[in-house]
């Protein structure tokens, strides 16, 4: 595990409770978590990338009152069609597939990060674009709500129907879609969503504990996080065997805890006090 650095952590936290979040400097600091060669000359080119591509966007859409289906089908055939970025089942695989610079350089990766590639790219063209999180399935949505299209970038870019969205849907919960699952995903959604699924690659490999710590790490920098991050994090730390650490964030978890559940804020505190123990 690479120790990363203080000023890039300070970095993702400030821009985490900006006015207006930069969610391609949110997904490139997480990848510097994992990816010790990501220097910043190479941050710095992740935006050039993406400032190219929404030229040619805008080149393929000079009257932007076509509408957002007509939005949607030029960001496939731009993205999907011409550069070949779209996801296949053994991405989810990879780390690299949640990684902003690796899925550019691949154009492969997972739903919700061709989704921002495919958002920013939208948005620095001037169209209107968000990320609609349905269950299992990250998808965008272009226009307004009462005119709003999806497109599926796993799929190349996809223009989904009704029906379609309703089976991604069924697919991933056996539940029917609501209204509500179409809502815009915030920028500071989709990063907590991101971190989520770094979070889960790790959890089926118990060897890569460090990607999982500094998964949540980064969430812990989130406004408004849960606070059971921190039992998270304790649990974590005691596996790589930082007793003292993860002790200490037992206790925080505890403290979060006590004026609701006092019992369980006392098994918590039994908890880190074996924690502790393990240091002798």
């Amino acid at each position: 595990m690479h120790p990363q650095s203080p000023e890039r952590r300070r970095l993702f936290a400030d821009q985490a409770r900006a006015a207006r979040p930069d969610l391609t400097l949110l997904c490139l600091l997480i990848a510097a978590e994992a990816d010790p060669d990501l220097d910043d000359t190479g941050m710095r080119a992740t935006p050039r990338i993406l400032d190219r591509l929404a030229d040619q966007l805008t080149e393929r859409l000079p009257d932007k009152a076509g509408g957002p289906r007509s939005w949607a089908l030029a960001l496939a055939e731009l993205l999907g069609t011409r550069y070949g970025f779209k996801g296949r089942p053994g991405d989810y695989q990879h780390l690299g597939s949640a990684l902003l610079h690796e899925v550019l350089r691949r154009r492969r990766g997972l739903p919700i990060l061709l989704s921002v590639v495919w958002i920013e790219v939208a948005r620095r063209a001037g169209v209107p674009v968000h990320g609609v999180a349905l269950p299992g399935h990250f998808v965008v949505g272009f226009g307004a709500r009462d005119e709003q299209v999806l497109a599926n970038p796993f799929a190349g870019g996809h223009v989904l129907s009704a029906t379609d969205a309703e089976l991604l849907v069924a697919g991933a919960t056996g539940a029917p879609l609501v209204p509500s699952m179409l809502s815009p995903a915030g920028p500071l959604d989709i990063v907590l969503r991101v971190l989520n699924n770094i979070r889960a690659w790790a959890a089926a490999r118990p060897e890569r504990s460090d990607v999982a710590l500094w998964a949540v790490e980064l969430s812990l920098l989130l406004p408004a996080h849960s606070d059971r991050l921190h039992y998270d994090r304790a649990q974590l730390l005691v596996r790589r065997g930082d007793f003292r650490a993860g002790a200490a964030e037992i206790d925080t978890y505890a403290d979060a805890l006590e004026d609701t559940d006092e019992a369980a804020a006392m098994r918590l505190r039994q908890e880190a006090i074996g924690a502790r123990a393990m240091m002798n």
